[in-house]
This record gives structure tokens, C-alpha cells and sequence, in this order.
């Protein structure tokens, strides 16, 4: 629960590998915020949900996004790109969660403006780990803009 409005943090995870959502669920479910966690499995659909088109026309915009890279039917940079495009949905940070470690890859996400890039970890443990900090950081010290302010952009 964000500590100042009382409200569940919305947060929108594109992820196609259903052992790394689990994981991200479980490490997000006993964390410090109430979160309320929304999950797509691919490029399109990420793009579906954020113009609540479809089957996600009662979405609610994300507070954050967890990105993976590597996504069927439309990667992870085209939606990343699309998003930061977007004057609508710039502001919402993402985090790119993905395995590549190549330098190129870094490089494209934050020239299309990705907050930050973490590569996931092999090891169940430090998978873990990972998801919890970014838990601490993006929900508990970083200041995001709250629902009211993106209404009125």
C-alpha cells in the first residue's frame, strides 16, 4: 500500500516464461506494498492493456511495468519504445527484467528510455532477491507520480 494515499500500486508485468512469473508473484505477494500485480504474456497484449483495448478494456493504468525483452508476437523494445512514444504513458516507469546480458541490448533500452535494466539472475535465490529490491526501490523509496496527476497530463 503506498504509505501516503492508502492506495494498492498497480504494477503490469510483461513476461511470456510462466516459472519467472510465479517467482515475481511469490516475491511481490509478502512484500512491504500491497501491489496489485497484472500479468501479460506478450508484446501485443502488453499494447492491448495499455490502451485497454480487448479483453483489457477495464485495465487499470500500471504505476509501473516490468518488462522482459525477449516476447512473442511483438518484443519487448517495440513496446518499450511505443510506451516512452506515448505522452499518455511516458511517465509510467519501466524496469527492462530480462536475460540478456549483451551490451547492445542495455544500450537500445535506454536510448528508447527504459528507467532502468536488470538482467534476471539464474540462481532461484537471487531471482528472488532481485525481485524484492526492485520491490524496495520502485514501491517504497522512489516518489511515482500518483493516479491523479496522470489524469490531468
Amino acid at each position: 500500500m503506498n504509505m501516503e494515499t492508502g492506495e494498492v500500486i498497480d504494477i503490469l508485468l510483461v513476461e511470456d516464461n510462466p516459472g519467472d512469473v510465479f517467482l515475481i508473484k511469490e516475491a511481490l505477494s509478502d512484500g512491504k506494498i500491497r501491489n496489485e500485480l497484472h500479468v501479460v504474456t506478450d508484446g501485443e497484449e502488453a499494447t492491448e492493456y495499455l490502451y485497454k483495448q480487448g479483453r483489457h478494456m477495464g485495465a487499470h493504468r500500471p504505476e509501473l511495468i516490468l518488462l522482459d525483452l525477449n516476447l512473442p508476437r511483438k518484443s519487448g523494445r517495440e513496446v518499450l519504445e511505443e510506451i516512452k512514444a506515448d505522452p499518455e504513458l511516458k511517465s509510467i516507469p519501466v524496469v527492462v527484467l530480462t536475460t540478456s546480458k549483451a551490451e547492445e541490448d542495455i544500450l537500445k533500452s535506454y536510448n528508447l528510455h527504459a528507467n532502468c535494466y536488470i538482467t534476471k539472475p539464474v540462481d532461484l535465490e537471487q531471482f528472488l532477491n532481485v525481485v524484492k529490491s526492485i520491490e524496495d526501490f520502485w514501491l517504497t523509496i522512489v516518489k511515482l507520480p500518483s493516479r491523479a496527476d496522470m489524469r490531468r497530463k
